[in-house]
């Protein structure tokens, strides 16, 4: 499992590399934006680490010019914290986010989930192949991961195709924001992390979904979300 990690702190690339590589993952480091981006460009990754503070070439736009070619998973790391952070960082298409504060342990968790979401990580037990599940004019290829919209293919990132996989093998049943959080980022977030409506948010605009007159994705204030048939 190849993993690259982008952050300038060189000591912390160390330590996350003297952690993961004990538990089976080959990682490489950059402690430039710009040259990161071009490496995770120019090879093959399971997935990427990725800071937001960086001199010269920031997080952010590093995130900007993977996503323009390619849909690795991304785990954005954020030294402040903040919140706007993380809601860029999801935005612009991070599966997953960490602050700098995290354990060792919690990295391990969170990179096993994302790999999961995109496949690189079978469960133990094998699982008889998933036939593609159509809802309208929306068909979702569970072993591909390919979301067809009529005749247009959707771009999804691992983290959108995840929930919208979990919400359409719910049948039209209502999925509350924990169920969701449980399944598809394997981890606890916090009752008040937007991380989960972010992501929704941002499949729907891929769907060309309206919230307020939803087609697809109903929200069912106080609970959660539910995949609905299409009226039109």
């Amino acid at each position: 499992m190849r993993i690259l990690v982008i952050d300038d702190d060189a000591e912390l690339c160390q330590l996350v590399a003297d952690y993961l590589g004990p538990m089976g993952f080959q990682v490489s480091c950059e402690n430039d934006g710009i040259n990161g981006a071009q490496r995770a460009l120019a090879e093959s990754w399971h997935a990427i680490i990725l800071d937001v503070m960086m001199p010269g070439c920031d997080g952010f736009e590093v995130l900007r010019r993977i996503r323009a070619k390619s849909k690795v998973p991304i785990i954005m790391l954020t030294g402040r914290g903040d919140e706007v952070d993380r809601v860029v960082g999801l935005e612009l298409g991070a599966d997953d986010y960490l602050p700098k504060t995290f354990s060792s342990r919690e990295l391990l968790a969170r990179l096993r989930a994302v790999l999961r979401r995109t496949g690189w990580v079978s469960e133990t037990t094998p699982q008889a192949p998933m036939q593609e599940i159509i809802v309208g004019s929306l068909r979702i290829n569970p072993e591909s991961h390919g979301v067809v919209l009529g005749d247009e293919a959707i771009t999804l990132t691992p983290a959108e195709f995840g929930l919208l996989l979990s919400l359409a093998k719910a049948h039209g049943r209502v999925k509350t924001r924990e169920q969701l959080i449980e399944e598809v980022a394997d981890r606890e977030w916090d009752v008040f992390d937007r991380a989960i409506d972010m992501h929704i948010s941002t499949l729907r605009k891929k769907l060309g979904d309206d919230p307020k007159t939803p087609q697809f994705i109903k929200t069912v204030r106080g609970y959660g979300y539910q995949l609905i048939a299409p009226t039109r």
